[in-house]
């Protein structure tokens, strides 16, 4: 990616999450304990999952891939913004920003595809039991993981593509504490709303296509679940409300970010806060708490 001739912008300035220098300090100390929070959950999962065989199974094999997923998305703003609480002047280069928003829509999509590839997984696994490890062989999950991963790179590159031949001139002051590509759009010296349509329409698309997947597999799943034994459907139904709490708390946020994506309400801050922060620490204590499996890997790991 090559800056044009006539972009004079080198680095952008983050507004951050407030101006309160007491508020600020309150927040370095809440998000670097829920940072620390992230990684050691997640941390965790891979760890339990790697030692203990009897996790030895797609479905698990999925989760810790998630698992990498949120710690890698948590880390790509988060520990500057806890360092930029620290500063009165925050500040990004003109790299660094470009790097935050491709890691984002290359993780968020990413994670997007691998929720899908998760319901398929839950899928086999409670309507057709007898069949589920043929089915979910190492070929064919390998090949829904990659496919995961290599959807979420076509999605970041794709919009990304867009950024191109942008010029920058002036100002530029990005109101949130990270670089998100519609708040960076309107900085361009150059009418942008065919852009802003299309920035819109490619994130809009993939959740769209993604969202709907996941209601049809979820809802075949609820739909054969209703017609088992009372025992099978207890199960079946607590692995499927921790699926369909991590869905919901992660198209949530991007819902009213995509769908309203320049607008100023300061709402905007709190979801992408949601987003890129708290997400990935619920998401391991939502499939811990829910797991008897996994509790119970956890406490042999832990000597409890």
């Amino acid at each position: 990616m090559e800056r044009t001739n006539h972009s004079v912008v080198f680095e952008f300035i983050l507004l951050g999450l407030c101006k309160s220098q007491n508020l600020q300090i309150l927040f370095f100390l809440g998000f670097s304990v829920v940072f620390v929070g992230i990684v050691l959950g997640n941390l965790l999962i891979l760890v339990t999952v790697t030692f203990d065989a009897r996790l030895h199974t797609p479905m698990y094999f999925l989760l810790i891939n998630l698992s990498c997923i949120d710690m890698i998305l948590a880390s790509f703003a988060t520990p500057k913004m806890i360092v930029d609480f620290l500063r009165e002047r925050k500040t990004i280069s003109w790299w660094g920003c470009y790097s935050q928003m491709f890691f984002m829509h290359l993780l968020g999509g990413s994670e997007m595809m691998l929720l899908v590839t998760m319901a398929i997984d839950r899928y086999v696994a409670i309507c057709k039991p007898l069949h589920y490890m043929t089915i979910m062989s190492p070929r064919v999950l390998t090949g829904l993981l990659l496919s995961s991963y290599a959807v979420g790179f076509v999605h970041s590159s794709s919009q990304m593509a867009f950024m191109l031949n942008l010029p920058f001139c002036g100002p530029s002051v990005i109101d949130s504490f990270f670089c998100d590509l519609p708040l960076v759009i309107k900085l361009a010296c150059k009418d942008t709303y065919i852009l802003q349509l299309l920035v819109i329409a490619d994130s809009g698309l993939l959740s769209l296509v993604c969202f709907l997947l996941l209601l049809l597999s979820y809802g075949v799943i609820i739909f054969s679940v209703r017609h088992r034994a009372a025992s099978r459907s207890s199960k079946a139904f607590s692995t499927l409300s921790a699926h369909i709490t991590v869905v919901t708390l992660f198209f949530a946020p991007c819902v009213f970010i995509y769908v309203w994506p320049f607008s100023r309400y300061s709402v905007d801050k709190i979801l992408s806060v949601f987003y890129t922060i708290f997400t990935p620490l619920l998401n391991p204590i939502i499939y811990t708490l829910r797991n008897q499996e996994v509790k119970a890997a956890i406490k042999k790991i832990l000597c409890i």
